[in-house]
């Protein structure tokens, strides 16, 4: 194997040459077996061949190149609609052939060979492989050194020879001459491209940023609940841009994918909102309008109430509500169990006298064009008279309570009043039984020159059968003169002394009485005993 070039003012290189030779005299020879070419110039590719001695040049019929077959035969590549009017064969006496294509395209590229035959029967050959032709186009390669300045370079996927002028576009405008590099303050509404002198009609396509990108659903129908559903992002961009997905929620959306397609394997109804995307490159960034999805199913378990946590009284008012997550809002519907017919239609249903033939379960289905779902729930009336009943008897009880929690105030302040108003109290049994107190003083004995007077508290308890007695207490004494102190030591020096004794009533009645009472009555039952 061997390397050469053909040139012919073209951008052509050869890579290699491949000799395909039989052993009996057969044989092509391609130069070269690999071709690259930028798009719209033009290649020459060569062969030369061979046959057995034993044939000569004028039995030589049929020469010909070709990329593809038809019935298994080889189609001449000046019958292919394709090539029409850019394809030339040359070939010569001394066994070279050529194949010239003018115009090249990118679809130009595939593998050529060479087919010839005599006027033998049989006598044909093909020399396999071919070579194959790479036709390509110039491609801006961008690199962005910051955020405002970008890099840009003139390039194909061929290995272009060094020495080649090119011209640069801004917007369609020629802006720059020479280098295949060029450096460029860079407008999100801006585009470049370059090309080659000779070959000024070729440019490269240009680069830009992203367009407004389009977003699309996979189902032109209702999103149902539960499906399959793929959102796609779009954007004309150069280089092609890079897709980001969000879910509006608020200011901060937080990024979801980055593909151009978000995929909901299971599309869930809490999936609803608006979605958009973000289209990138090197050139700058644009983001999509909102899509707004809305996910339906069916109406989701209801939930059921009662106005009335309590019982249900008979007669009373009761309302029942339904309520359900639904897209779109579901219909309501109320039952009553084991009845074909409905009670109510709505949310709320009233039975405003409840009755005994009232009680029962109901349930109330939700429904909308995706579905319907149920729930239940059970009334039991309770009669009013055995809640009066129960209220009456709630009642009484608070009210004992009530009374005797006052009662033992009542006792308790009266005790404490005494005990202020009397100082000591004798601790007795007779006392502690007593329900009603007055404080009595005696009646005055006559004045004695040797006595003063004194006073006692007499207690009376109600409803005693037995006898009750209280002690008499000598009254404080008051503020003596000079005379009644003289008079009192006289008594001293008599070594006299007053004492008291208990006073017996025999007479325990409730009902209290006056002062006065007590003091007209000179028969009275009280009696004291005075020891001197």
């Amino acid at each position: 194997m061997s390397s050469t070039a053909a040139a012919s003012g073209l951008v052509v290189f050869l890579l290699s040459v491949q000799v395909i030779q039989s052993q009996d005299g057969w044989g092509v020879t391609y130069s070269p077996t690999e071709v690259c070419a930028l798009k719209g110039s033009t290649v020459e590719i060569r062969c030369s061949y061979t046959y057995p001695s034993r044939i000569q040049h004028r039995d030589i019929r049929n020469r010909f190149w070709f990329t593809k077959k038809k019935d298994g035969e080889p189609v001449d590549l000046r019958t292919n609609s394709e090539y029409s009017g850019r394809v030339f064969y040359y070939c010569y006496e001394k066994k070279w052939c050529s194949l010239m294509i003018t115009d090249l395209r990118e679809n130009d590229s595939a593998e050529y060979k060479f087919r010839f035959m005599t006027n033998k029967p049989g006598d044909k050959y093909t020399g396999s492989p071919g070579v194959t032709l790479s036709v390509t186009g110039l491609q801006v390669e961008v690199s962005r050194s910051d955020s405002t300045w970008s890099l840009m370079k003139c390039l194909s996927s061929c290995v272009l020879p060094y020495r080649l002028y090119y011209y640069w576009y801004k917007n369609g405008q020629k802006i720059n001459t020479g280098s295949s590099s060029h450096s460029v303050y860079f407008g999100s509404l801006d585009n470049y491209s370059c090309s080659v002198r000779g070959y000024e009609d070729q440019r490269s396509p240009s680069v830009y940023a992203p367009k407004l990108p389009s977003v699309s659903v996979s189902s032109s129908a209702e999103i149902v609940e539960g499906s399959s559903v793929t959102l796609t992002c779009s954007s004309d961009a150069n280089p092609a841009a890079n897709y980001t997905w969000y879910k509006k929620d608020g200011s901060l959306d937080p990024p979801l994918s980055e593909e151009p397609h978000l995929v909901f394997s299971s599309i869930q109804s809490s999936d609803s909102g608006q979605y958009y995307c973000r289209a990138e490159n090197l050139m700058g960034r644009k983001r999509s309008e909102s899509i707004s999805i809305d996910v339906k199913y069916a109406p989701k378990l209801p939930s059921v109430s009662v106005s009335s946590s309590a019982e249900i009284v008979e007669g009373s008012s009761v309302t029942l509500t339904c309520s359900s997550d639904a897209n779109p809002a579901a219909n309501y519907t109320w039952y009553k169990k084991d009845e074909d017919s409905p009670k109510a239609s709505g949310q709320i249903f009233i039975i405003t006298d409840f009755r005994a033939e009232h009680s029962g379960s109901y349930y109330c289905e939700a429904q909308n064009n995706r579905g319907r779902s149920n729930s239940t729930l059970h009334l039991t009336v309770v009669a009013a008279a055995w809640k009066s009943a129960v209220v009456g008897t709630t009642t009484a009880v608070l009210l004992a309570v009530v009374l005797l929690a006052v009662f033992l105030w009542v006792r308790r302040k009266k005790s404490s009043t005494q005990q202020c108003d009397g100082g000591e109290r004798p601790v007795n049994r007779a006392q502690l039984n007593m329900d009603l107190v007055y404080d009595v003083a005696s009646a005055p004995a006559p004045r004695q020159p040797e006595e003063h007077l004194h006073y006692s508290s007499i207690r009376f308890a109600q409803n005693q059968e037995e006898a009750l007695y209280s002690n008499i207490r000598p009254a404080q004494p008051h503020r003596q003169t000079e005379e009644e102190e003289d008079e009192e030591d006289e008594e001293d020096e008599e070594e006299e002394e007053v004492q008291y004794t208990d006073i017996k009533t025999d007479n325990a009645s409730s009902s209290p009485r006056t002062r006065r009472q007590e003091d007209e009555e000179d028969s009275s039952a009280l009696y004291s005993t005075v020891n001197k």
